[in-house]
């Protein structure tokens, strides 16, 4: 139980930290810094729709599960099993999230630079 708490704030952190994210730009070599925070949201807008941490969360706890439960059953410790699939799914939820903010980041960014900006970070 404190595991899935955990995780379910740990996901919720991270993607609070993905639609906070406001790249760096060097203003002196950007095409439009005066339309930053337009293209920003734009961009944000854009990235959010491809996977995000939400649906790799799911996608990566449903495959922790899945393979929590066969690891459990080929060890041969049934009365475990709910214990290590639970654990994978936590694990496999956190990766996830994880992978799909990283997505997202990367998505605004190449946004961003297709827009003219030169993007330090």
């Amino acid at each position: 139980m404190k595991r899935t708490l955990l995780a379910t704030f740990l996901i919720a952190l991270l993607t609070g930290c993905a639609s906070s994210y406001r790249p760096v730009i060097d203003p002196q070599t950007s095409a439009r810094p005066e339309r930053y925070e337009t293209d920003l949201a734009q961009c944000r807008e854009l990235a959010t729709q491809g996977v995000g941490a939400g649906t790799g969360a799911l996608v990566g706890a449903g495959a922790g599960y899945l393979l929590g439960q066969v690891l459990a059953r080929a060890m041969g410790g049934r009365g475990q099993a709910d214990y290590i699939s639970r654990g994978a799914a936590v694990s496999g939820g956190v990766t996830g999230a994880a992978q799909g903010i990283a997505v997202e980041l990367e998505a605004v960014k190449t946004c961003m630079t297709r827009r003219g900006y030169s993007v330090i970070r």
